[in-house]
C-alpha cells in the first residue's frame, strides 16, 4: 500500500516515513503543496497523509483541487495538522478528507486504525 505524506517539516517527513515503512506501507514524501500534487498525478497513492500548514499551496488548497480533478478525488486524504480547532477539522472534512489526526499527539496504533480507516472509505 503507497502513501504520500505531505509534510513541510523534515524531521516528521523521516519520523512518520521510518514508522509507516516499518509496518510494511510504501511511503513518498512531497514537502510542499503543490509537490503534493505532482506527486499524486504521478504517483497515484492510496492515501494522502496531508499537513494543512505548508509553503506553495496549503493542505485547503490541495484539498479543493484535489475535489476538481476526477481521477484524484478519489483517493482518500487524512489530515495530519497541528491545527485542532473544530472549525479547521470541519473545513477539512467538508473539503473531502476522511479522516483527521492531529500530529502532535503521536500514538501509532491510532494513526494505524485512522490510515486503514480512511482507505476503507475509497
Amino acid at each position: 500500500m503507497k502513501i504520500l505524506i505531505a509534510e513541510d517539516d523534515k524531521f516528521l517527513q523521516n519520523f512518520y516515513k521510518t514508522q509507516l515503512v516499518q509496518h510494511g506501507f510504501d511511503v513518498e514524501v512531497a514537502d510542499d503543496g503543490i509537490k503534493a500534487m505532482e506527486s499524486m498525478r504521478d504517483q497515484k497513492p492510496d492515501l494522502l497523509m496531508l499537513d494543512l500548514i505548508m509553503p506553495n499551496l496549503d493542505g485547503f488548497g490541495v484539498l479543493t483541487e484535489l475535489s476538481k480533478d476526477s481521477i484524484l478525488k478519489n483517493i482518500p486524504v487524512m489530515v495530519f495538522s497541528t491545527l485542532g480547532q473544530e472549525s479547521d477539522v470541519k473545513k477539512a472534512m467538508d473539503l473531502g478528507a476522511k479522516g483527521y489526526v492531529n500530529k502532535s499527539f503521536f500514538d501509532l496504533d491510532k494513526l494505524l486504525i485512522s490510515i486503514q480507516n480512511a482507505i476503507q472509505t475509497k
